[in-house]
Order: structure tokens, then C-alpha cells, then sequence
């Protein structure tokens, strides 16, 4: 089969390569991928900011069928549609796993980073890890379940009351999503980009976010005060990674503010004015990926119209046009690109 594989670490070193078709061992299954995502982390992954396990196949976020499975596995069978959760191997030991906080235990490996992910015709997954996808929910929008989970993982981590003041910096993939699930809790939700970032803040206008804030063109501040009584925000999402983004977060929230770190850091140190978090008695707080509680609940998002995924794909490309899928991305162009398998011989 043909796989689109990180060879070794450094910008670029991407290539496709031949590898043998994998088979399930007996708590695995094996899944014939139909459409798999790129993550920011891929992209950090292709310019060598983001470590991974090379050689392996990239490729975290995606959904297929199940042609194979080991005998150990019963509750699903060939033919289901499925996604999977990134989780590949625990140790089953520590106290982060016995919470079933799998994103924290030290010894994890995760598919597309230290195991074959999704980039390929076929990727083997632990049984445990598998979701059946909902009738209703197309597969473009099942290829996105791991990256709502995630959002979902980091709205969690926060209290959202009714009519709360949420920001969400970054109108990517991670933010229009997080944008939605948040709206989805009755906050009244706001989010902001810059003017490179058009298409994006359309697109969050399109799903109905409250208010959407090119910060370029427009004082974010003074909305923030007019819509809370001079307070400021209740939450921020910083979403987008950015240095400049994470700061603005704190001083955009009220007192007994929150603010979630939910975007990558290209850079390994920020400095975070540590004051503000002092002074107005701030709740910060990080959010790694994902854990097994997010899925069936992101499911249910998608299976409900809560949150329209489908709407965040904007181009689609096989496995081998990955560098017009990472131009797509990096001009601005693209919201949420997917990937789909090379033809089998």
C-alpha cells in the first residue's frame, strides 16, 4: 500500500512510500481509511517544529471501514464505519491512565506520531480506541471527530455558563470548532482573526458565530466592554498559537477570568504576563489533545447539527498532492483540507 511518510525529523523530509498492507493483532482492527485530515500538528510536523517517531506514516484524523479484526474483538465487526481515537498504546499503569487521562500518560504512542497513522489505504488501530460513526454523520465530517474531540476536551476544561462572554482567538479549523461547541453551551461567542485570515472569518459568519472580529480593522476591546458592561470577556480559547494571540487573551478577560491554551507554540518558551494572572486571580489552564470521555459526546455534536463539521472542507487531495494540500494551507485559501488514499492496484 502507499503511504505518505515523515522519513526523518527537519523541515520537509515527506515522501510517499510502498509499505505492506498491515493486519490486526488480536485486540486490534484494521480500517480502510477514506478520508483523513490535516492537523496543525502535521503541518509543525513537515517544517520540523514538532517531534514525532520518524520513520511513520502522519495522519491522526480520519475515518474509514473495518475489513479486518483480531480475534479478541467482538463488539465491532467488518463493514462498520468508524473512527478512531489517536491512541495506539498505554501503559495501563500510571494514575493518568487508571483516570482514563490516556493524553497524559508518559509512556503513550499515538497513531500518526509514534505509530502508522492515516496517510495510507490502511491503518491498524486498538479496538478499544474505535467509534462507530452515526448514520447521519457523513465521513468528511467523521474524518474531523478527533479534532472536535479536542475542542470538546478543552471547552470541557472550562465552566461556560448561559450568556457567558467567550472569545476565541484563531478562526482556524481548532477554532472554528471550538467557537461552535462553545455556542453550543449558550455562550455568546466571538471570534477573531486578522485581515490574511478572510475566508476563515467568512466562514465563522456562515455558521452563525455572534460576533466575528478582524482585529486588524476592528477594536475587539471595546466590544468586549460594550457587551459586558465594561467587565470584559468570561473565557478565552487562544487557539491560534500565536505569542501576541496568548498574550491579548489575559488582558481581554474580567476578574475570576478563565483562559484555555488550546493552540501549538512554534516557540519551546512565551512569556505570559504573569501580573494580569495575578492581579485579576485569572484560572489558566492547558488542554493536550484528547482523552476517551470526548468522543461519544463529539459524536453526538456532530450526529445533532450542533456542530456542522462538513462545512470546514475546503479542499480535498490525495495522499500524493500533499504539497499542493500544505500550499492550500499555509496561503490562507484552505479552512480544513482532507486527504484521501491512493487508488489500490
Amino acid at each position: 500500500m502507499q503511504a505518505l511518510v515523515k522519513k526523518q525529523l527537519g523541515f520537509g523530509n515527506l515522501v510517499m512510500e510502498d509499505k505492506q498492507e498491515p493486519y490486526p493483532q488480536d485486540d486490534q482492527v484494521k480500517i480502510k481509511v477514506t478520508y483523513a485530515g490535516i492537523c496543525g500538528s502535521d503541518i509543525h510536523t513537515y517544517e520540523g517544529s514538532y517531534r514525532v517517531a520518524a520513520p511513520v506514516t502522519l495522519g491522526h484524523e480520519f475515518t474509514g471501514v473495518i475489513v479486518d479484526v483480531g480475534r479478541n474483538v467482538t463488539h465491532i465487526k467488518a463493514g462498520d464505519r468508524v473512527t478512531s481515537e489517536t491512541t495506539f498504546y498505554i501503559c495501563g499503569e500510571c494514575s493518568y491512565c487508571r483516570q482514563k487521562d490516556y493524553n497524559l500518560c508518559k509512556y503513550r504512542k499515538g497513531l500518526g506520531t509514534q505509530q502508522d497513522g492515516g496517510f495510507a489505504n490502511y491503518v491498524i488501530a486498538r479496538a478499544e480506541s474505535i467509534h462507530k460513526i452515526p448514520d447521519n454523520v457523513d465521513d468528511q465530517s467523521a474524518a474531523m471527530t478527533e479534532a472536535l474531540a479536542c475542542t470538546h476536551h478543552a471547552v470541557a476544561k472550562t465552566t461556560i455558563m448561559q450568556d457567558d462572554i467567550v472569545v476565541v482567538i484563531g478562526p482556524g479549523p481548532i477554532g472554528l470548532l471550538t467557537a461552535q461547541v462553545a455556542k453550543s453551551k449558550g455562550a455568546t461567542v466571538i471570534i477573531t482573526g486578522l485581515s490574511s485570515d478572510q475566508v476563515r472569518l467568512k466562514k465563522a459568519k456562515e455558521l452563525g458565530i455572534d460576533y466575528v472580529v478582524n482585529i486588524q480593522k476592528e477594536s475587539l476591546e471595546e466590544l468586549i466592554s460594550s457587551l459586558s458592561d465594561s467587565y470584559g470577556a468570561d473565557i478565552v480559547f487562544e487557539c491560534s498559537g500565536a505569542v501576541p494571540a496568548a498574550r491579548q487573551g489575559l488582558k481581554l478577560l474580567r476578574k475570576k477570568g478563565q483562559y484555555a491554551q488550546v493552540g501549538l507554540f512554534a516557540e519551546s518558551a512565551v512569556l505570559f504576563d504573569m501580573e494580569q494572572v495575578i492581579q485579576k486571580e485569572l484560572e489558566i489552564v492547558g488542554s493536550r489533545s484528547q482523552k476517551p470521555a470526548d468522543w461519544e459526546p463529539s459524536l453526538r455534536l456532530l450526529e445533532s447539527n450542533s456542530v456542522n463539521a462538513a462545512a470546514l472542507v475546503t479542499h480535498i487531495f490525495n495522499i500524493s498532492e500533499w504539497e499542493k494540500a500544505y500550499q492550500a494551507i499555509k496561503s490562507g485559501d484552505a479552512i480544513k483540507v482532507l486527504l484521501t488514499p491512493m487508488e489500490e492496484r
